[in-house]
C-alpha cells in the first residue's frame, strides 16, 4: 500500500488532497513557495519543503518536485488540478525515478492533451464530434477555406490548450481573419506551441461533461454527469450534479458513451470526458481532461464515492471497488466556485487580507477552502479561493440551500462572486432548469446586487474590525 504522498500542488486542492491521505492513514508532503509560507496546506500536510522564492516557477518544475518526493522517501506522486497535472513528463519523471504518479499513463495524457490526436481517437471509436478540421492548420488561407466549407461560426482553438484559454469564436470570415494570429499567439504564449484547429461552434450548448474511474485491471465505470453550463469567457462558475436538463434516458447514453471513450484510449485512473449538448439534443465530444476536475465535490457528493482515494486505491494497483450497477446517485448537487474578484468591476481580481472568514455550515453544506481569518491572497495564482458545495433531493431545494449558505459565507476583506451567484439562484430561468453556456453573457443585469452593507451583518462587521485592531 501507499504510505507517503507528495501534493504537487497548492490550495484547496491540496488541502483536499492531504485530507484524503489522512483518512486513509497515508503520509502526505506539501511543497510551497515563498508566497505560500502561511498557506494552508502548509500547515496541514505531515511534512513541507520550500521550493523557491518565484510564486510559479517552482510550482512547474518537474524534475526538483519529483527529487523531492524522492529525497522524502514518499512512494507516490499526486498532482492535483492545473499547474502540471496535464503534462506527460511528469508522469514520465515519477516512473523513471520509482515513485508512482496517481493519474493515468503519459501516453494517454499526451495523445489526449493534443486536441487533434484526442478528436481522432474519438472518431475512430465512433464517438461523435463536431466537424472541423483533420489536423492542425497549416496557415490563415485553410482556415478560410474549411470554414466557408462547414459554415460559420467556427471556433478557432489551441490543439494543446486547456482552461479555456486559446479559444475563440468567429461568426464570419471578418472575424476569423482578426482571430487567427490572436489565437495563434495566445497558444505559444500559454502552452509553448502555435498550433491551432478548426471545429464547427455548437451555437449555445449545454456543457455536460461525465466522470469517469478506471483501475489497471480493465475496469471502467461513470459516476454521472455534471451540468457545467453556468460559466463566463469560457470558465466554469457553478457546477452541478446530475443535470437537471437530462432525461435519465440521455444520462444512460452520455455515460456509455464516456465508458466508450475512456476504454478506446487505454485510460487508468480518474478523468472526464466532456460533451456538448446542442439545441437538437445532439452530444458531441468536446474533451478529456486527464486529471481530478475542480468540480468533483458535486459528484462526490450525489454518489457517496471519494474520487481522490479511489484515484490513490487505483494507482496502487487495487481494483475499483464498484460495478456500474453498484454505483447510484441521490438528490442534486451544486459547486460554487468562490473567485476574489469583483463582478461589478469586470471580474477584476481582488487580492489582499481576508480580515474576518465565516465558513457556512448545516445539513448538506460542504467547504473546500485554503482560506482563513488573517490569511493574504497572493496576486501570483487563480482566483478561485474556496468552493461552496451544497446537496438536497430535489431541485428546488438545492437551489435554496445553495441562497442560504451563500448567505452563511461571509469573506471580509477582499471582494468576491457570492452576491453575483446570489443573482443568479434568483434568475427564473436558472430556477426553471433552462441554461445553456451563454446563460451569463445574456444577462449582464446579474451584476446590478446591490452593494449596500446588509444592516443585520454590521454588528458582525463592527466586531470584526475592533478585533483586528485589537489583534484578536
Amino acid at each position: 500500500m501507499i504510505k507517503k504522498i507528495l501534493v504537487a500542488n497548492r490550495g484547496e486542492i491540496a488541502v483536499r488532497i492531504v485530507r484524503a491521505c489522512s483518512e486513509m492513514g497515508i503520509k502526505s508532503v506539501a511543497i510551497y513557495s515563498d508566497a505560500d509560507r502561511h498557506a494552508l496546506h502548509v500547515k496541514k500536510a505531515d511534512e513541507a519543503y520550500n521550493i523557491g522564492s518565484d510564486p510559479v516557477i517552482g510550482y512547474l518544475n518537474a524534475h526538483n518536485i519529483v527529487n523531492i518526493a524522492v529525497a522524502a522517501g514518499c512512494d507516490a506522486l499526486h498532482p492535483g488540478y492545473g499547474f502540471l497535472s496535464e503534462n506527460p513528463e511528469l508522469a514520465e519523471i515519477c516512473a523513471r525515478r520509482g515513485i508512482k504518479f496517481i493519474g493515468p499513463d503519459s501516453n494517454v495524457i499526451r495523445q489526449m492533451g493534443d486536441k487533434i490526436e484526442a478528436r481522432k481517437a474519438m472518431i475512430a471509436a465512433g464517438i461523435p464530434c463536431t466537424p472541423g478540421s483533420d489536423g492542425n492548420l497549416a496557415d490563415l488561407e485553410e482556415a478560410r477555406q474549411l470554414a466557408a466549407k462547414i459554415g460559420y461560426p467556427v471556433m478557432l482553438k489551441a490543439t494543446n490548450g486547456g482552461g479555456g484559454r486559446g479559444i475563440r469564436r468567429c461568426n464570419d470570415e471578418k472575424e476569423l481573419v482578426g482571430n487567427y494570429d490572436r489565437v495563434i499567439s495566445e497558444a505559444s504564449k500559454a502552452f509553448g506551441k502555435p498550433e491551432v484547429f478548426l471545429e464547427k461552434c455548437v451555437v449555445n450548448p449545454r456543457h455536460i461533461e461525465v466522470q469517469v474511474i478506471a483501475d489497471s485491471h480493465g475496469n471502467v465505470i461513470h459516476l454521472f454527469e455534471r451540468d457545467c453550463s453556468i460559466q463566463r469567457r469560457n470558465q466554469k462558475l457553478i457546477e452541478i450534479a446530475p443535470s437537471p436538463q437530462l432525461s435519465e434516458a440521455q444520462r444512460e447514453y452520455i455515460g456509455n458513451l464516456a465508458v466508450k471513450a475512456a476504454k478506446a484510449v487505454g485510460y487508468e485512473n480518474a478523468g472526464t470526458v466532456e460533451f456538448l449538448l446542442d439545441s437538437d439534443n445532439t452530444f458531441y465530444f468536446m474533451e478529456m481532461n486527464t486529471r481530478l476536475q475542480v468540480e468533483h465535490t458535486v459528484t462526490e457528493t450525489i454518489t457517496g464515492i471519494d474520487i481522490v482515494q479511489e484515484q490513490i486505491r487505483i494507482a496502487d494497483g487495487q481494483e475499483l471497488q464498484y460495478k456500474q450497477d453498484e454505483v447510484k446517485y441521490r438528490g442534486f448537487a451544486m459547486e460554487f466556485r468562490i473567485n476574489a474578484e469583483d463582478p461589478k468591476n469586470d471580474f477584476l481580481p481582488s487580492f489582499g487580507k481576508i480580515t474576518r472568514y465565516y465558513a457556512p455550515g448545516g445539513p448538506g453544506v460542504r467547504m473546500d477552502a485554503a482560506i482563513y481569518s488573517g490569511y493574504v491572497i497572493p496576486p501570483y495564482y487563480d482566483s478561485m479561493c474556496a468552493k461552496l458545495t451544497v446537496w438536497a433531493l430535489d431541485w428546488e431545494g438545492v437551489i435554496e440551500r445553495g441562497r442560504r449558505a451563500l448567505s452563511d459565507m461571509l469573506v471580509y476583506g477582499v471582494k468576491t462572486t457570492i452576491p453575483y451567484y446570489q443573482e443568479i439562484l434568483k434568475h427564473p430561468d436558472f430556477r426553471d432548469g433552462e441554461f445553456d453556456t451563454s446563460f451569463v453573457e445574456s444577462h449582464p443585469e446579474l451584476n446590478n446586487y446591490a452593494t449596500a452593507f446588509p444592516p443585520e451583518l454590521m454588528a458582525a462587521a463592527i466586531s470584526a474590525a475592533i478585533a483586528a485592531h485589537e489583534g484578536i
